[in-house]
């Protein structure tokens, strides 16, 4: 009975058993599905983490201030790297947008409501704008703001959000290019191109308004670059800045001032009602730049030469108007400098021709026009030639012969006035040559050439007078080099090392014109001076009492320096006669001799070579001259 029993308790057994190994394999497989999750939540959770962490790190790295604004519930965020950017760390704000949009510039706040709009409403992939955002001290910061909107699947906008970024520096930095693209660097006005920019824009507005007029003011410092020269150039661009303040206390508001390069400037005068504006403002400058500027050893006197352009309706561009200013300005700078002149329409038919001259005179050294005149310089008492004075001519072919007052100033200014005395100086040289071998005197004939203050300015130029003299073949006292007080006026050092050097040379150095300049007597001893020729101004009015006072002191002086005296402009016998008796040794002007021709001059060398074995010297003639030409300091007449 037991063993059938034992087996059905068997059978009904191994059922249960099966069931609940099933039910622990259930359980053990959910266990390890959950255990998988709890892994999988858990490292969802420390990505999470890592994300966020990174997150912020970037964020601070970045130094961005980040702001969410919830437009649904119109709450807007900060984080504490925007606040503290604004210094609203101990700000108490509210959570709303209008803790930053209040703050933005009245000037800037229009249009990143604009861009904000713009963004929300679709029209633009996402915010980004710059604008002013007040800091908590009262300052205007430069931020630029981006940011992103998120939309709900019927496309509506509910969140924007994004980051503020400090760019003043970078701002500060772009507002210093652009001063620096507009402004001259040394005086902080308005530099060449950006006036001109002004000037353009300002014709283009009065040629639409025939009611309106403007002018233009263009100044030129008289003499600047000696100066320069003279005081250094750190000492320059000090006065030059002491100049352009006190030019900027003339103009009115709105005037446009500025500083074209070097020494020039120029004021532009818009809406202009009354002429007299102008030149009242043109007089202010003059009266604030004759009073001394302070240098660094002494005071500084500044004139300046003006020109004045009116314009209108009619004006073709802004560069006519430039155009004319600058003619007046020369004629002003011709007519004496330190004054101011207003173009007029006969000024442009004169500049007309003076660039048909100074293009002519470009071509005349090629062309073979140009001549040396010279001028014979006599001893007082026999009037016997002992030198010439070498004279520019130029043979024009319209104008005909034409004297160096006409041309040189011409040359100088153009550039073409080392060119032109180079040719003077070795033609010169190498006429003196063959009158010392077909005339021979004790001691030898020589001869004078005049040089310009640009021409002594050339580093260049003892090289060049000593190639010159090696050319020709005659010793340097042959050769007088004349230059004129105005030299020293403005002088430098460079200067008076360049007539030392030529001094060094053997060759004579001769003071012209003296007596009409503006310089110290000091210079006399400073300078390698051999002879001081007394200006004709004198020497015509020897019949009043100070003329000849003058003469007499100037003889004087020049005997106790053991210099030479040369009378120019002696034009009787009586002038001669009187100038021999206050002991001046050398004469030249139209009593001794016209300047000619080297045929004419030789004429006269011959005639005078003939007659030496008699010992009675040459009579020269003595004609009753027209008044001799007007002598250009730098190449005589």
């Amino acid at each position: 009975m037991s063993l059938l029993v034992l087996p059905l308790a068997l059978g009904a057994a191994v059922p249960l058993t099966l069931w609940l190994v099933r039910q622990r394999r259930v359980r053990a497989r959910r266990a390890l599905e959950m255990a998988r999750l709890d892994n999988k939540l858990q490292r969802a959770r420390h990505a999470l983490r890592e994300s966020e962490e990174r997150y912020a790190l970037a964020a601070l790295a970045a130094n961005d201030g980040l702001w969410d604004w919830d437009l649904a519930r119109n709450r807007c965020d900060f984080s504490p790297r925007w606040r503290a950017m604004l210094g609203l760390e101990h700000t108490s704000l509210l959570p709303l947008a209008r803790e930053w949009l209040d703050r933005v510039h009245p000037d800037d706040a229009p249009r990143l409501s604009a861009d904000i709009d713009a963004h929300v409403a679709g029209t633009s992939p996402r915010l980004e704008n710059e604008h002013r955002i007040r800091h908590a001290d009262g300052t205007w910061r430069w931020v630029l703001v981006r940011g992103l909107v998120l939309r709900e699947a019927g496309a509506r906008a509910t969140r924007l959000a994004g980051s503020m970024t400090d760019i003043s520096a970078r701002k500060k930095a772009e507002e210093e290019l652009r001063r620096a693209a507009m402004h001259d660097a040394l005086t902080g006005l308005l530099n060449r191109a950006c006036f001109l920019e002004a000037l353009e824009r300002a014709v283009a507005r009065i040629q639409r308004r025939p009611d309106r007029a403007l002018a233009l003011l263009f100044l030129d410092l008289d003499r600047f670059k000696q100066m320069n020269d003279s005081l250094g150039h750190l000492a320059g661009d000090r006065l030059l800045t002491s100049i352009a303040r006190r030019l900027q206390g003339c103009v009115r508001p709105g005037d446009v001032l500025a500083r074209l390069g070097g020494d020039e400037f120029a004021v532009l005068l818009e809406d202009l009602t009354d002429p007299t504006d102008a030149t009242r403002i043109a007089e202010r400058m003059q009266e604030v730049l004759h009073v001394p500027l302070p240098g660094d050893s002494s005071e500084v006197v500044v004139t300046a030469s003006i020109g004045i352009a009116f314009g209108g309706a009619d004006l073709e561009g802004h560069e006519e108007l430039l155009r004319n200013a600058d003619l007046a300005m020369y004629r002003a700078k011709a007519s004496g400098k330190a004054r101011y002149e207003i173009f007029d329409t006969g000024s442009r038919a004169t500049e007309r021709a003076r660039l048909e001259l100074e293009s002519d005179l470009r071509r005349a050294l090629d062309r073979g026009e140009l001549r040396v005149y010279y001028q014979p310089i006599v001893t007082a008492t026999e009037r016997r030639i002992v030198a010439f004075e070498a004279l520019a001519r130029w043979a024009h072919p319209q104008r005909g012969l034409l004297n160096a007052a006409a041309f040189i100033p011409l040359a100088e200014e153009s550039g073409t006035i080392s060119a032109l005395g180079r040719w003077v100086l070795r033609e010169a040289l190498a006429q003196v040559r063959q009158w010392q071998r077909d005339y021979p005197s004790d001691p030898p004939l020589t001869v004078s050439v005049n040089l310009s203050p640009r021409e002594v300015a050339q580093p260049r130029l003892p090289a060049t007078v000593a190639d010159a003299l090696r050319e020709a073949g005659v010793p340097p006292r042959s050769l007088a080099l004349e230059i004129t007080e105005s030299l020293f006026i403005d002088t430098a050092d460079a200067t008076l090392s360049t007539l030392r050097e030529l001094a060094s040379l053997g060759v004579r150095l001769h003071l012209d014109d003296f007596g009409t300049g503006y310089s110290s007597l000091s210079y006399l001893h400073r300078f390698p001076i051999s002879a001081i020729k007394i200006d004709r101004y004198f020497v015509s009015r020897l019949e009043a009492p100070d003329c000849e006072q003058i003469v007499r002191s100037v003889v004087d002086l020049s005997t106790r320096l053991g210099m030479e005296t040369i009378a120019e402009g002696a034009e009787s016998e009586a002038q001669g006669s009187r100038l021999q008796s206050l002991g001046c040794r050398m004469l030249q002007g139209y009593a001794c001799a016209r300047p000619v021709p080297p045929r004419e001059a030789e004429a006269l060398l011959a005639r005078q070579h003939g007659m030496a074995d008699s010992d009675a010297g040459v009579e020269m003639p003595r004609h009753s001259f027209p008044p001799q030409e007007s002598v250009h300091p730098s190449m005589g007449a």
